[in-house]
């Protein structure tokens, strides 16, 4: 099976095509896929501006880490359940789009920028974690993540706005529902009360 037709198969299946048929699953979707976007990147920039001495400095860097990733863990889990299942809804499309693939290797490149100062400055954490600047490779990670998260952002919001055509020219609305009385134009498109 090749790679299209494994994308093509996963968005014909039962819950792709009941999310992009219903008027509410898929807005939904987005909706919370936004928030939780938000909160994995609020925490993160609080994190971020901690280590950069911007914000938080009465606070040790452990305590706002400690505080704040538990928070960005679960947000980044319902960031990719709710990503994952409007993915399903026209994986093709998806797929090829230039702007989802720099998004997911940005994700990876902020990944890789977490795990390094994980491994190196975040170890040391205890010599300057407490109320003292951080070193200068920590305040580099920081704001690279930064950077990183805002082009995710980016690339995120370029998503929308290239597939939507795509997606409409990839399938054709439900013959079920009536958009102009969904609207409020009433039957047909004609003007309430004519």
């Amino acid at each position: 099976m090749s790679i299209t037709s494994a994308l093509e198969a996963l968005q014909k299946t039962p819950l792709a095509t009941g999310i992009r048929d219903s008027l509410l699953w898929f807005p939904l979707l987005e909706a919370v896929h936004v928030m939780a976007l938000t909160l994995v990147f609020g925490t993160i920039m609080i994190v971020d501006l901690r280590i950069l001495g911007i914000a938080g400095k009465e606070r040790s860097y452990w305590r706002v880490s400690d505080d704040m990733l538990k928070w960005t863990w679960g947000a980044f889990a319902l960031a990719a359940v709710t990503g994952s299942l409007m993915f399903t809804t026209n994986a093709r499309v998806y797929a090829d789009n230039t702007f989802f693939r720099i998004k997911f290797a940005l994700m990876a490149l902020a990944g890789l920028n977490m795990l390094v100062f994980q491994l190196t400055a975040g170890r040391k954490g205890a010599a300057w974690g407490e109320r003292g600047p951080a070193p200068g490779s920590a305040r580099a990670a920081a704001t690279l993540s930064l950077l990183l998260w805002l082009a995710v952002i980016g690339m995120g919001r370029a998503v929308g706005f290239t597939t939507t055509g795509a997606a409409a020219k990839e399938t054709a609305p439900p013959a079920n529902v009536d958009f102009d009385d969904f609207l409020g134009g009433g039957p047909s498109g004609a003007a309430p009360g004519s």
